[in-house]
């Protein structure tokens, strides 16, 4: 048996799965629905909507199957979240990575399986909608499309959880999916005996944006903070918009040194932007910065306060120098 290795994009994509708050929730209709739907499609007895935490693939939707998880080392879907197509298994007996899976060798004795892996935030694959049958079958291009089709609909299900989690303007977390990001990351750095550093922005002169050029003009600078967070900080980062004009980043592994230095990249990089689109305004932020060591212990709402502080006197700082 192969057990399916990880994806480069793990921390990311676990990231994203815990963002949605969909773990270990009851059963839902909207879900059960499709997996009904791909049963009867297929002819079937097996359909899942199967979600791949660390250790473990759990099912949000569960159709012939009297369990609602098995470990992440002997699931198929943790090999079919590593490509981008549809994984097919024609014959478990016959293919080398599964055929002494005790998924094959017992129950469910699984001899076919296709799954289509679940794209949401940033293209992260949180899992899969899978089929799996009793009996060896083919699958043909058909067959791959009307899979495709339905997993998209799993897919908007997904995206509504993950809506309540994100910003709508800037398209980047709000508050509750910082806090929900954050603390797993957190987490998972104080297991691997990481710390990490906090940043909290908070733009310069905002209102003065709104009043003299409209409010258009400062949700585009909104949307340019957000865009240039992405580019300027790591792709493991997770930053969000947690209020009007603040902005945070949680970077985990790093120091102060290096988030100044993104932060510093940030302001490069919206300077050259405004230049180029010849505004009228230059906008700019405070920053506040707390260092989280290894084993110290804070929570993020803590971290969240305390840099939240350090913000602030910077700012306060920076007006009576001024």
């Amino acid at each position: 048996m192969l057990a399916p290795p990880l994806p480069e994009d793990e921390l990311l994509r676990l990231q994203v799965l815990h963002a949605l708050c969909i773990l270990d929730s009851g059963p839902e209709e909207r879900f059960d629905r499709l997996t009904r739907m791909a049963r009867r499609v297929f002819s079937v007895p097996i359909a899942l909507v199967s979600l791949l935490d660390l250790n473990r693939q759990w099912f949000k939707s569960c159709q012939g199957l009297g369990v609602n998880e098995t470990g992440r080392d002997v699931s198929f879907c943790g090999h079919a979240i590593l490509g981008d197509e549809i994984f097919v298994i024609p014959d478990a007996t016959g293919d080398n990575r599964f055929a002494d899976n005790p998924l094959v060798t017992g129950d469910p004795h699984i001899r076919f399986y296709a799954g289509c892996p679940l794209r949401v935030s940033r293209g992260a694959k949180v899992g899969t909608l899978c089929i799996i049958d009793q009996q060896p079958r083919g699958f043909g291009s058909e067959d791959a499309q009307a899979l495709r089709d339905l997993a998209a609909m799993v897919e908007d299900e997904l995206s509504a959880y993950q809506a309540a989690m994100t910003d709508p303007l800037t398209r980047i977390w709000n508050r509750r999916g910082f806090l929900t990001m954050a603390r797993d990351s957190l987490a998972l750095c104080e297991a691997q005996g990481q710390g990490g550093t906090l940043v909290c922005l908070d733009l310069d002169g905002f209102k003065q944006i709104n009043d003299r050029h409209g409010h258009a003009a400062g949700d585009a600078v909104l949307e340019r903070i957000a865009f240039g967070m992405s580019k300027c900080f790591r792709s493991t980062d997770v930053f969000a918009r947690i209020g009007g004009d603040e902005f945070v980043a949680w970077m985990p592994g790093s120091d102060a040194v290096e988030a100044r230095g993104a932060t510093a990249r940030l302001t490069d990089w919206l300077q050259g932007q405004e230049l180029a689109l010849g505004l009228p305004y230059r906008s700019g932020f405070s920053a506040g910065y707390v260092d989280h060591p290894a084993g110290s212990g804070a929570d993020i709402q803590a971290l969240l306060s305390e840099a939240d502080a350090a913000m602030y006197a910077m700012k306060s700082a920076r007006r009576s120098a001024g």
